[in-house]
């Protein structure tokens, strides 16, 4: 009876117990805490990155000048050469016999002279005395000033023949990296036809043309008339990416901007200038260079990462704002610089920009802001690309 009274009791504690706690509400969740960091306003570098090509310094089409049998080349593919070495033969034997030819009218013409000359000079006494008409004394001078001019026309015919002799030799017009051969030895070849021997192109530095469209160079002009943007010197530095993504390891140099726009496409070209002692760079190479075209004070700068786009395609960042609640902005960007945004409307200096934690919140939400920290990259095995491993020590 009494052990039945005991279990009676218990339950009825137990009943009020659990009474108790169902009255009682759970305290409320703690704000979501989310990584910010504050808006500043400084010093904005401005950089454009462009499409562009590489172009030998100077280039030369090799072209004979004389018609003839290619006899032999004297040169081996993809070697250096210097101006002035000699790189095909021309069959000279016509042209050495035009040489001759030439020669022996000049000496034709010049014994012609003697003779004309003595003769001028004796009708020139007989005229004196009527011996003879004036008329045949004035032929007579005449006679002896052709056969000058004639000695003078051998002279040039000669001088001509020794230059077509000279040309059956082909040099090199430029100092550079020679080409492949398109024609081999007994190939025919005429002066001024349309395919090149060979060509040499000079690349120890090399230009990069660029191609801008005119309305971004012409809003960046506009901002340096009006003292927004200041420019890092007379010229612009240039960098390369490679076609691998590699970075080129020297600067190079803008040299000048297009004075006229393409009326098809409303852009520039753009032409810089790189030394290139490693031959790293070749004619026709695709590149983008990234031109430092200046700095604009004052911007307001927010990264790349912390910005989304709404449904109409609007830039816009969460912020934290009075009371520690999330505020949606939209902002007008009017180009980057780096990893950053340079925002000119929407932000203003020491605003905080949510950059982590923002996922499925809302505007209105109340969070609790801590500064951000930008985590390290990590390896492949997933550890911090700064930390070694114990073996490594």
């Amino acid at each position: 009876m009494q052990l039945r009274s005991a279990s009676s009791a218990s339950l009825a504690l137990l009943l009020a117990l659990g009474a108790c706690g169902k009255n009682e509400s759970p305290p409320p969740p703690p704000p979501p805490q989310v990584g910010v960091i504050t808006v500043t306003s400084g010093s904005a570098t401005l950089a454009t990155e462009l499409p562009g090509r590489i172009a030998a310094f100077e280039t030369s089409d090799v072209r004979p000048q004389v018609n003839g049998l290619i006899e032999r080349r004297l040169f081996k593919e993809g070697d250096e050469v210097r101006a002035g070495q000699a790189l095909y033969q021309i069959d000279p034997s016509p042209y050495r016999a035009a040489v001759a030819n030439a020669r022996a009218s000049l000496a034709r013409a010049e014994a012609a002279i003697a003779s004309s000359d003595a003769l001028a000079r004796r009708y020139g006494e007989l005229v004196k005395i009527n011996a003879i008409s004036r008329q045949d004394y004035e032929n007579a001078v005449t006679t002896a000033a052709q056969a000058r001019a004639d000695v003078g026309a051998q002279r040039a015919a000669l001088q001509t023949a020794q230059i077509d002799l000279t040309r059956t030799r082909i040099n090199a017009p430029i100092s550079g990296r020679i080409g492949r051969s398109t024609y081999t030895p007994g190939a025919l070849v005429t002066s001024g036809q349309t395919d090149a021997l060979t060509t040499i192109q000079h690349i120890d530095t090399v230009y990069v043309d660029l191609t801008q469209s005119s309305s971004g160079l012409l809003k960046l002009r506009q901002q340096i008339l009006k003292g927004g943007v200041a420019r890092d010197g007379d010229a612009a530095r240039v960098q390369l990416k490679l076609e691998d993504g590699t970075v080129y390891p020297i600067q190079g140099e803008l040299q000048f901007a297009d004075v006229t726009v393409d009326p098809a496409t409303g852009s520039q070209t753009i032409r810089a200038t790189f030394k290139n002692p490693q031959r790293l760079l070749l004619p026709g190479m695709y590149v983008r260079a990234e031109i430092v075209e200046g700095t604009q004070k004052d911007a307001v700068l927010v990264p790349l990462r912390a910005v989304t786009r709404d449904e109409k395609g609007n830039p816009t960042v969460l912020v934290v704002g009075q009371g520690d609640k999330v505020e949606a902005r939209t902002l007008t960007t009017a180009r980057t610089s780096g990893e950053n945004w340079i925002v000119s409307d929407g932000l203003k200096a020491g605003d905080r920009v949510i950059m982590e934690g923002a996922m499925m919140l809302r505007p209105g939400v109340q969070v609790k802001p801590v500064p951000y920290t930008e985590k390290p990259a990590s390896d492949a095995n997933g550890q911090p690309a700064a930390a070694q491993s114990p073996a490594a020590k």
